[in-house]
């Protein structure tokens, strides 16, 4: 099943979707390996913002996750989903392109958002991500 689907999908899991089912993290394993391992049993469709930037930034089952985030971000491009306005933005267009291919409507309507960002929101984000989002909007 493809991405383009994924919306009539959101009642579902992304160990139901993107197979196999992960198995319980070993013991000792990080806070950050137990919170990406449960966010992949919880239905899409009640992923928050937090959730999508840590799956995103994780790059856990991008096909599902990626259509989930730009959704988000056409509607509002500096959100905050965690830890500063902008956040969710920065760990999507760190995506290396290849994830992209099965995606490009997505990102061609991302990087149209990425380009029509204010100036003075960009400055706003912290050091570097002015390039990030420059080198993002350029590969099309």
């Amino acid at each position: 099943m493809g991405p383009v689907n994924l919306l009539l999908h959101l009642d579902r899991t992304l160990d139901e979707l993107d197979p196999p089912r992960w198995t319980t993290p070993a013991a000792g394993s990080t806070h950050l390996v137990h919170r990406v391992h449960g966010l992949r049993r919880v239905p899409l469709g009640e992923l928050r913002p937090a959730d999508l930037r840590t799956l995103v930034a994780q790059r856990v089952a991008l096909p599902f996750v990626l259509p989930l985030a730009v959704r988000l971000l056409v509607e509002e491009p500096l959100l905050d989903a965690y830890f500063y306005p902008g956040d969710l933005l920065l760990a999507t267009v760190a995506v290396p392109a290849e994830a992209w291919a099965v995606l490009p409507e997505l990102e061609a309507r991302l990087r149209a958002v990425v380009a029509g960002l204010p100036r003075a929101a960009v400055e706003e984000l912290p050091r570097g991500s002015e390039g990030e989002l420059e080198r993002f909007v350029a590969r099309g």
